[in-house]
């Protein structure tokens, strides 16, 4: 190594690149406040900024950057949904996912490893081939695979017949893949904030003003901002700030746990899950195994990991790959879930003006990141719903217009 390159990385005056400038102060009033500091904030202020110009943006964040639910989700992304709705939306996320860490000029660490759904009976495998032809069709590669194809995509899976739950067959998702969250949430913070946008941590929204059915102003616990519009992206938080606003969303929280093994040298590709065990597993690029399941069965604030729930993941885990009876766990955690009555996000327009919802995300709030924040954005910017988010509007539950995904989310996450 030549001596003044040395030199120069050891040198105080070294330019270590800044992400996003810490904001000592709120201005009095902003264009644009988005209540959230996660992936789907950060995403909408950056697209507000680099494709609509808009600027002149607050994100408030109650504790640090991408702290909630973007620090606590497993990563999973995928597009094998069951209605047509949900395809095409997950769909169009999975493509700008592939072009993410170019798009931001930050490493997301996107791999594309496939997914493998596996069928436990025959009533599985009449549903997996539904939902395969339903992808097919609408340009997702999904198919129903036997157990040979099985044994080549994850051959250290227990496929013996004497299994409590024997495997008969899978549904295979070629698409599927993962991400670093984290770096997801800090590559739209330093695109956002180098285009004028402000992040404020441990900034907590208190209350909303609303006045003739408009929001005016939020109200945080460093004090009073005006705002000509504001939408909410606080995951497992939606139905405690749109209650602010004088709105009742159908929403319940529920905890969702998942946990982690010490690393393992490379040995499973795809992330697998299993709906009738209840548990999902992968193994991310550091060899640690990525174990989770469903949410918790009652509604909760608390996102504390419990002991029932660490036994039930291992139970299942071990089920369908017992070498990991050794294995330790390095640690595990819980977020919260808002869950909505049909397994579907609320997005769009809400019944005060120029009050966005970005909420009821579920489990599957990571894998939109990337479209949400693109058509969020453009609804903020043009005031007009994108065709491809207004099947997920609230009114659809006044008109009982429900988008049912219960049976393609489960435990796939």
């Amino acid at each position: 190594m030549p001596l003044g390159l040395l030199k120069y990385g050891l040198s105080r005056n070294y330019p270590a690149e800044r992400h996003f400038t810490h904001q000592e102060n709120l201005k009095t009033s902003y264009d644009v406040v988005i209540i959230g500091g996660g992936g789907h904030g950060m995403g909408i202020a950056y697209h507000l900024a680099k494709d609509h110009g808009i600027t002149n943006v607050a994100i408030l964040e109650k504790n640090y950057l991408g702290g909630g639910n973007t620090a606590r989700n497993t990563a999973v992304i995928r597009s094998n949904y069951l209605t047509e709705e949900g395809v095409r939306f997950y769909r169009e996320s999975v493509k700008l996912w592939r072009n993410l860490s170019n798009e931001l000029d930050y490493n997301v660490m996107f791999e594309n490893r496939g997914q493998l759904t596996l069928a436990h009976s025959d009533a599985a495998i009449r549903s997996f081939r539904w939902r395969a032809e339903v992808n097919k069709h609408l340009g997702v590669e999904s198919e129903l695979v036997d157990l040979n194809e099985i044994s080549q995509l994850v051959p250290h899976l227990e496929l013996s017949e004497n299994q409590r739950y024997p495997i008969l067959a899978g549904l295979w998702h070629a698409d599927g893949g993962t991400a670093r969250h984290d770096a997801v949430v800090w590559g739209y913070a330093k695109g956002a904030c180098s285009r004028g946008a402000e992040l404020h941590q441990q900034t907590e929204v208190i209350d909303l003003e609303i006045s003739d059915n408009r929001i005016t102003g939020v109200i945080t616990n460093r004090g009073r901002i005006s705002c000509g519009c504001a939408v909410q992206a606080v995951a497992g938080s939606s139905s405690s700030v749109a209650q602010m606003a004088g709105i009742k969303l159908p929403i319940q929280s529920f905890p969702l746990q998942a946990m982690v093994t010490q690393p393992y040298k490379p040995v499973l590709t795809p992330h697998v899950s299993s709906p009738h065990l209840h548990v999902y597993v992968h193994q991310t690029s550091r060899g640690e195994f990525v174990i989770g399941g469903g949410s918790d069965p009652y509604p909760l604030y608390h996102t504390r990991a419990t002991l029932d729930q660490r036994e039930s993941l291992a139970s299942a885990v071990l089920e369908l790959f017992p070498f990991l009876s050794q294995a330790k766990l390095l640690r595990q955690w819980a977020g919260t879930t808002d869950m909505t009555p049909d397994y579907s996000p609320i997005m769009g327009l809400s019944p005060v003006k120029n009050f966005y919802l970005d909420a009821g995300w579920g489990t599957w709030g990571f894998k939109a990141t990337p479209i949400c924040a693109k058509t969020m954005a453009e609804l903020i910017a043009t005031e007009k719903v994108p065709t491809i988010i207004q099947p997920f509007e609230l009114e659809r539950f006044y008109r009982f217009q429900q988008i049912n995904e219960a049976g393609a989310t489960a435990a796939s996450h």
